[in-house]
């Protein structure tokens, strides 16, 4: 049975890595390692944990969220319909993968500590070219509501086919270590979209496609032969749940910040050197 404690950790762990770009998936297989936490029931956890940093996402952009509904729900096209229109193509790859082929692109990668150290060294280097062939973007005009941005040839700063190509490598950051955040934000930079429009439109892609997934795996685990938390105890998913959630909302306040301003290649120094100790020592 998971105890209090490492529930506690883990949580945190997933709140922190789900924004940061150094893969929450990769880094809950490492730490579950480091832990000694039985296999046992895990999946049910992993679920929680995220269905927490999904919610922690709604709280920070509800405002925005708000504001793209009520403009999208106004039956024109307008800056939000616009904003919600490419969100939603944005999802299409990631939709083909999660109906078509999930199972076959999982069994592929596998779910081995070798698998993360390469993915996260695939990370690294999409962080670092994103800071070389990445825009530099101008200082925002409000810190604390980080609002699409206008672009001067493309409505709300990103083209359709930025989008498309972003929820292309949305689809790919299925394999443990290859962080979504920082494979979706590099792959948007790299393309020529701004810092402060990428920061916010990362996030805001993949919360229909994590919340459907997470639906789908909290489905199958209450009509499952086995009790969801079988194996974890409701104590640890409720405080693993908490950890998350708490970790997440200031995770996902810094990284908009830091995506805006600060160099993602120290996050690529951080992924290089993980993976180099899982060579070593695993």
């Amino acid at each position: 049975m998971m105890g209090w404690w490492q529930a506690l950790l883990l949580g945190i762990v997933q709140g922190l890595t789900e924004f940061l770009p150094v893969s929450s998936s990769g880094h809950l297989m490492i730490f579950k390692e480091l832990l000694g936490v039985d296999a046992e029931g895990f999946l049910d956890f992993t679920v929680t944990v995220h269905f927490a940093t999904v919610l922690s996402t709604l709280v920070v952009f509800w405002s925005v969220i708000k504001r793209l509904l009520k403009g999208f729900f106004a039956f024109r096209y307008n800056d939000e319909t616009d904003y919600v229109c490419k969100i939603l193509f944005s999802m299409i790859p990631v939709a083909l993968v999660g109906f078509l082929l999930k199972d076959k692109v999982e069994a592929l990668f596998g779910n081995t500590l070798s698998t993360v150290a390469v993915c996260l060294l695939i990370t690294a280097v999409l962080l670092v070219l994103s800071d070389i062939l990445g825009k530099k973007a101008p200082a925002p005009a409000s810190e604390e509501d980080p609002q699409p941005v206008a672009g001067k040839s493309r409505r709300n700063g990103i083209s359709y086919g930025q989008a498309f190509l972003v929820g292309i490598a949305q689809a790919l950051a299925v394999a443990p270590g290859l962080s979504r955040s920082g494979t979706t934000i590099s792959t948007g930079l790299i393309s020529g979209v701004r810092r402060e429009v990428m920061a916010q439109f990362s996030f805001l892609m993949v919360l229909i496609p994590i919340l459907g997934e997470q639906c789908l795996d909290i489905l199958k685990a209450v009509v499952g032969s086995e009790p969801m938390g079988e194996g974890v105890g409701f104590a640890a998913l409720a405080i693993g749940f908490v950890g998350a959630f708490l970790a997440g909302l200031f995770a996902c306040k810094a990284m908009i910040a830091l995506v805006r301003k600060a160099k993602l290649s120290w996050f690529a120094l951080y992924c290089a050197l993980v993976a180099v100790l899982i060579f070593i020592f695993a």
